[in-house]
């Protein structure tokens, strides 16, 4: 097994009084890390999966006292697809609550149904983690970062599912498996979706508008709906995990975007076997795109493992001047820009500079892209 960095953050908060929510697309390795974090603890550990009939019955108001029957000895409780359990909030804040003395670990898919039906009963009382797919410095700290650099083309093509990081040769047909099978099930589940096929029409239109801004309104002409479904469907693939959004920034100038927004997928492999797209980089035309999402997935997942406050940005003005990406913390501004070319030279706009003259301002290329996305502080 490839080590993840959750993998200690979680060991660290064990019994310690709370229940312990992992989030995550599926396939990304939630099951696995689980089971890693518990394999010297097996024997105290009672493994339950809310896809499961029976066990979904079991918890569904389920009694302190009844659930004190079902665990036994027990002392951990790891509840696998806990969103397909109802009322599984108030079920988990009984746990917590009537029986300190067994740590509850529960993963999902989905963060719109799990999230909605744990965050209020538990509040005070969970420790939440999103597992994204393999991270750059979780394959460098396996590898060596001399190998992952080295496949770093590879990478932006077929992405870092860890079925598809592991199992070399099968990445194009274990890619369109995910992407058929897997990426949109738990959105089918909810309620609104009454057709599929503009769901999947909406995700192609993301995937060809990478790297540029986007817009509701063109993407609703586009896909033959009106805007307020395009805006509902969105926000169920950023909820699966399959896309997120990145707003403009704006401060002081004028002329600035301040309602503009960017989508990106979590995985670049994802996002090529959904347009069908897995031509190597050399006979790419979507090669400045994806080298934008690449980085700044990476770059989201680096701040999300550090527990970083940190606010992700781009900006543009109606003038057309753009910094590809941005952040925003207690240490200042920093502004990136990204280039393909090892040989790019750095062009800031005036207009930027002189309007944020304390911030830092670097070009990411692949010379330099490694400390980009391990140092917090490049």
């Amino acid at each position: 097994m490839i080590p993840r960095i959750l993998q200690k953050k979680v060991e660290e908060k064990l019994f310690k009084g709370k229940a312990i929510l992992i989030f995550g697309a599926r396939q990304v390795g939630k099951t696995t890390l689980v089971k890693s974090i518990l394999q010297n603890n097996e024997n105290e550990v009672a493994f339950l999966n809310g896809d499961e009939p029976d066990v979904r019955e079991m918890f569904t108001n389920a009694t302190s006292t009844y659930m004190k029957t079902i665990f036994g000895k027990k002392k951990i409780i790891f509840i696998d697809e806990a969103q397909r359990i109802k009322n599984i909030g108030i079920t988990l804040k009984l746990i917590v609550d009537q029986i300190p003395e067994v740590q509850v670990i529960a993963t999902g898919s989905s963060a719109f149904e799990l999230g909605n039906k744990t965050i209020e009963p538990l509040t005070g009382r969970k420790f939440i983690y999103t597992l994204f797919p393999m991270s750059f410095s979780e394959m460098v700290n396996y590898s060596g970062i001399l190998e992952e650099t080295r496949l770093l083309k590879h990478r932006l093509v077929y992405g870092y599912y860890p079925e598809i990081v592991t199992k070399a040769g099968q990445e194009s047909e274990l890619l369109h498996l995910l992407s058929e099978s897997y990426l949109y099930k738990d959105i089918y589940r909810l309620n609104g979706i009454m057709k599929p096929e503009v769901l999947e029409k909406i995700v192609c239109a993301l995937s060809l508008q990478i790297g540029s801004e986007v817009s509701f309104n063109e993407i609703a002409n586009l896909v033959g709906v009106d805007r307020a479904t395009v805006v509902k469907y969105i926000g169920l693939l950023e909820q699966a995990y399959v896309v997120y959004k990145i707003p403009s920034f704006s401060r002081n100038v004028r002329n600035e975007i301040r309602k503009g927004k960017k989508i990106y997928f979590h995985d670049t492999g994802i996002r090529n076997a959904v347009i069908n797209s897995l031509w190597k980089i050399e006979n790419r035309q979507d090669l400045g795109g994806l080298w934008e999402n690449y980085l700044i997935s990476e770059r989201r997942k680096l701040l999300s493992y550090s527990d970083s406050y940190c606010k992700q940005y781009f900006w543009r003005t109606t003038q057309q001047q753009e910094i590809d990406y941005i952040e925003d913390d207690k240490n200042g501004i920093r502004a990136y820009e990204f280039k393909w070319n090892k040989n790019a030279k750095l062009k800031i706009s005036k207009t930027f500079s002189s309007s944020y003259p304390e911030a830092k301002v670097k070009l990411v290329t692949p010379k330099n892209y490694m400390q980009f996305l391990t140092d917090l502080k490049f």
